[in-house]
């Protein structure tokens, strides 16, 4: 792989019970700004969010690190858990900029309702035990960045039976607080909701803002 005649790389990864299909608009808004887009899919469901990054490492790392740079990550959700995670594992000398939608950086109260319930295994499986807000959820041992990261949380909800256990504005899943990282460069509350933000034009925007600009 080769950046010549490119802006530089974006690598994109899905949330939990997702595919790399949600994240193609964004990719393909990359490759219309010249940007190599390596739009990847991954096991959500099959195992927890060390052996996660460790998989994300392994599959995208040795290509990466051979580009000359700079080579971003936009995450949606899960995704975000996973690039601070891989990241802190190994860095990636050619890393530019990070954006992170809807990440629960906090943890979440809906996985803290819901964990160990029956119904709840089967959907997310191992990460999905590992999202909740306690001191034991994957969010709390990661610790902050050391990279420019820009986040965007999202304040509306199209699942009420969920934002229920959720105090304050968020977007059914995470609360805009809980969204939030200690160290990020930037923040951003757009009225989405967490399965559809991605597709937002406004959100694609942004994006693309923090990547070229260091802000929303």
């Amino acid at each position: 792989m080769t950046l010549e005649g490119h802006a530089g790389a974006v690598v994109l990864l899905h949330g939990l019970g997702r595919t790399r299909r949600s994240m193609e608009p964004i990719a393909r808004a990359a490759r219309r700004r010249g940007y190599l887009a390596f739009n990847h899919g991954y096991p959500s469901r099959r195992m927890g969010v060390d052996a996660l990054a460790a998989e994300i490492r392994g599959a995208l790392w040795p290509a990466l690190a051979a580009l000359p740079g700079p080579v971003h990550f936009v995450t949606h959700s899960l995704g975000g858990l996973l690039v601070r995670a891989a990241l802190a594992a190994e860095p990636l000398p050619t890393l530019g900029r990070v954006v992170m939608l809807c990440p629960p950086n906090g943890g979440s109260e809906v996985a803290d309702r819901l964990h160990g319930g029956r119904f709840y295994r089967w959907l997310t499986g191992p990460a999905g035990q590992e999202l909740g807000t306690d001191p034991a959820g994957a969010a709390a041992r990661l610790g902050p960045p050391a990279f420019e990261v820009g986040v965007i949380a999202g304040s509306r909800s199209v699942e009420p039976h969920l934002s229920r256990f959720i105090p304050g504005p968020n977007d059914g899943k995470v609360s805009v607080e809980r969204a939030r990282l200690e160290g990020m460069r930037d923040f951003l509350v757009v009225e989405r909701s967490h399965p559809f933000v991605m597709r937002a034009p406004e959100v694609v925007d942004a994006v693309f803002r923090f990547l070229e600009q260091g802000e929303f």
